[in-house]
Formats: C-alpha cells, sequence, structure tokens
C-alpha cells in the first residue's frame, strides 16, 4: 500500500460545491474526536501544553512568514535573540556573534548540521586532490532523520551496533568505524530509543587521540533534540556542548523539552567559518537582502516567538523547575513500574544519565504468557499510548516500551497510569493468551526513529 492509497474514502474527493463554515466546522470536529488524547500519549517527544498566553501568540502570528525578515523585522529580532540566549545556554565560545537559525523542527536542524560536515570534508579533499566520491557519516544508533540525511545526499551511515545490556554507543565503538572517507561523527544527547545520553566528552576526547595517531581532524554533530533543553538546567556538570572543541554544531528541538509549540527547532554552530559559504543564499524578491540557509523557506513565525516568551517568562529557574518536576515524576513511575517485577528497566529518569524517560523490556525472569504489544494494546483501550518495539541491530530481539515525561504529564496522571498499569497487567494474566500480538497486529505508530 502506498502513501496515496491509504485512507481514502469517498469523502476524500475535492468538493465541487461550497459548504456552510459552521457546518464544516462541525463535522471536523465530529471527526477529530477520533483522535486520541495528547496528554495520554506518553510515546511523544514534543510538547503537548500550550498556556493561553501562547496560544494568544501563535493567533497574532498565524499570517507571520519566518523568512520574510524585511516586513517583519521585529520577529527577525526575536529569532536573532532567541539565538544568542541559546549560544549562551550552550557555552558557545563567542555567544555574542553566534553563528545559527530556526528551523521547523531538530530535523531539519539535523540536515543543515550534517551538510555543514559533509561540505567541509568536501572542500578539505578536492583541495587536497583526493577522492571524494566515498563519504561516510559515524554514529551511534540514530534517530531516522539521519538515515534520512544520509540516504539523501547518498552518504553511507555507519552505525555502532546496540547490545543486549549495552544500548549507546561507546568511543571505542565509534572509533572502530572511522577512516579517512568519514565527515563527522554524531553524538545523540538522549537516544530516541531508550532517552539515555552519549558520553559526549568522552567521545570527543577519543577523537583527540585519534587525530594524534593518525592525523585526520574529526568534528562532531551533538544531536541534542531533546538534552539540549534539560541539561543546561538540570546536568550542569556534564560537559557535553561547546565546552568540548571537537563539537562542531548542535541541533536541538524547541517543541520538545524546549518547550515551544510544534514547528521549532534550532541549530548553532561554533563559529560562522564552521558554516560552509555554499550552504547561505541570497535572496532579495522579499523587499531586501535576505541569508538563507535553512531546507524550508516559508514557515510560520509563531512557535519562534512562543519560544522567545518561554525564555523571557521562565528564564533558568522556571526551566530547572519544570524539567525537574518532569524528572522527579519519571524516577517516582520508575520505583513503581519495577516494582510489579514484570520488567527490566533500560532507562530510569536520571538527570545525569538521560532525558526525563523510562524504558523496559520485559524481565528475563518474568514467567508472562503476555508480551509488550500485548499490553500496548491492553494500555490502549484506557487512552494511554505506550509504544512498544524492538531495538537496532544487534539487539533486534529486544523488544522495548519508552514513555516519556513532559510539561504536563502530572504526579497525579502518573497515579492514574499506574492504576490503569495494574489493571492491564491483571487482565492480561487472567485472559490466557495463546497467540501473544506483534507489532503489526498490535497496531500504532512504531516510535522507535
Amino acid at each position: 500500500m502506498t502513501l496515496h492509497q491509504r485512507n481514502i474514502t469517498a469523502t476524500c474527493r475535492f468538493p465541487k460545491t461550497e459548504s456552510d463554515a459552521e457546518e464544516t466546522l462541525a463535522q471536523l470536529k465530529a471527526e477529530l474526536i477520533g483522535d486520541g488524547n495528547a496528554k495520554k500519549n506518553l510515546a511523544t517527544f514534543c510538547q503537548t501544553y500550550e498556556s493561553a498566553e501562547v496560544k494568544e501568540l501563535m493567533d497574532l502570528s498565524i499570517s507571520k512568514n519566518m523568512i520574510d525578515r524585511d516586513e517583519y523585522p521585529e520577529t527577525a529580532k526575536i529569532e536573532e535573540c532567541c539565538i544568542h540566549m541559546i549560544a549562551d545556554l550552550w557555552n558557545a565560545p563567542d555567544a555574542g556573534n553566534p553563528a545559527g537559525t530556526s528551523t521547523v523542527g531538530s530535523s531539519e536542524a539535523c540536515m543543515l548540521g550534517g551538510l555543514a560536515m559533509y561540505w567541509k570534508w568536501r572542500e578539505r579533499r578536492q583541495l587536497a586532490g583526493l577522492d571524494w566520491s566515498k563519504p561516510n557519516l559515524v554514529s551511534g544508533p540514530v534517530q531516522v532523520c539521519w538515515e534520512k540525511f544520509c540516504r539523501y545526499w547518498d552518504i553511507e551511515l555507519r552505525q555502532t551496533p546496540m547490545e543486549d545490556g549495552l544500548y549507546a554507543a561507546t568511543p571505542e565503538q565509534l572509533l572502530g568505524l572511522l577512516d579517512e572517507n568519514t565527515i563527522g561523527v554524531v553524538a545523540t544527547f538522549g537516544l530516541t530509543f531508550t532517552g539515555q545520553y552519549e558520553p559526549i566528552e568522552a567521545i570527543c576526547d577519543a577523537l583527540d587521540q585519534y587525530e594524534s595517531r593518525t592525523g585526520r581532524n574529526l568534528q562532531v554533530h551533538v544531536d541534542a533534540a531533546s538534552g539540549g533543553f534539560l541539561a543546561p538546567f538540570c546536568a550542569e556538570e556534564i560537559r557535553w556542548d561547546f565546552q568540548n572543541p571537537r563539537v562542531l554544531s548542535i541541533s536541538a528541538s524547541g517543541h520538545k523539552f524546549g518547550l515551544a509549540p510544534l514547528g521549532c527547532g534550532w541549530i548553532l554552530w561554533r563559529s560562522h567559518d564552521d558554516l560552509p559559504e555554499r550552504l547561505i543564499f541570497h535572496v532579495n524578491y522579499l523587499g531586501g537582502d535576505e541569508e538563507v540557509f535553512q531546507l524550508n523557506f516559508s514557515r510560520p513565525a509563531g512557535p519562534v516567538i512562543s519560544q522567545y516568551f518561554e525564555f523571557l517568562r521562565l528564564g533558568y529557574e522556571g526551566y530547572r523547575r519544570i524539567q525537574m518536576h518532569s524528572y522527579e515524576v519519571a524516577q517516582w513511575l520508575s520505583k513503581k513500574i519495577k516494582a510489579t517485577c514484570y520488567f527490566e528497566m533500560l532507562s530510569e529518569g536520571d538527570p545525569l544519565e538521560g532525558i526525563p524517560a523510562l524504558s523496559w523490556r520485559l524481565s528475563k525472569e518474568s514467567s508472562a504468557a503476555f508480551n509488550l504489544y500485548d499490553l500496548s494494546v491492553e494500555l490502549r483501550k484506557k487512552g494511554w499510548q505506550v509504544p512498544s518495539y524492538t531495538l537496532p541491530a544487534n539487539a533486534q530481539a529486544i523488544v522495548v516500551q519508552r514513555i516519556l515525561v513532559r510539561q504536563d504529564f502530572t504526579m497525579s496522571m502518573a497515579r492514574l497510569f499506574m492504576k490503569d498499569l495494574h489493571e492491564a497487567l491483571n487482565c492480561l494474566e487472567a485472559s490466557h493468551i495463546k497467540a501473544p500480538a506483534t507489532q503489526e497486529t498490535a497496531g500504532g505508530f512504531n516510535h522507535a526513529g
């Protein structure tokens, strides 16, 4: 089945006549009732809470095009202010003159970071008269956007495998994949599969030693989609950012733990010299000379304006309060889930080890007749979206579940979830399942990547 063949009904034809606006709105509202409850969607990393102030700002900005800086100069200033604030937050060496941009999300930001590494590597190879036809990118287990990047730009992706008990890349694993065609290394600060932080500082130290042996100077892009707006407030002792000289660029999602509404991402480079000139376009048809180096062009300004509002409103103190509360809820849940004796925890919401996410597998000692796919189905009956999925190579046999604890997942909701989890487990034990569910029969979206 192709994308164009899915969910096609008789109503998915372009109408020939007009309809009454109120009637059409009522129809759509009725259809949208079929969507899940965003607050009970524990699969998504993205924000599901918007304050009244953010909703007002989004409404005010609905017709503002972020790219049209000449027409909306104050919005352009707001974007620049955000970039300066993030540069300060991430310890950029020249926070007063940062190189960066907003994007529609961290996936676009990752694409830009990858392209910068690729073009810098390609230029070095060309100047040296060396072959540049076989680039590769080295990483741990990455989010699907990096697979897209490598496929779209014909770059070999070399990922370190997972093993039973080893769920993040080690410096030694990464070093074993490097060669003269490596454009750079991607380190993930908040793995999609488990929520764990990869050891950025140790990876940078290993690359120092690698350069001393080989003469190859390789830079790191930190994919901090989630961790970039957590560690600065909750784990300041971790050296993950531009404090490491090898970190060339950092990307993050504003609409994840940056607390902005959907449609907001960020990327910063160590310096303007690290952003290849070939990635920058100059356009004048919006009424002035505009520098453009996003993949996207037109996009709404509301998410960036709302991000600025959150920075101003919350400051360091407010971000720390909100994020630490998420960690506290995650750690409480971890203890309760572990106490059921069904599960082995892979990540437990420790701010020094990862994001406020929990991941677990069925305990090796468990004699349960059901599997995690069955549990996902049972929880979905109560409105909870809890994804089950297999880990990547070489741990494909391991099925895990993961939940994200976000800003609006309160302790009272955590207690309700535990009540429903206990009921789901009791129901599964009593049902004497003969044919456990699979990823295909359980339904739902695979949130592993």
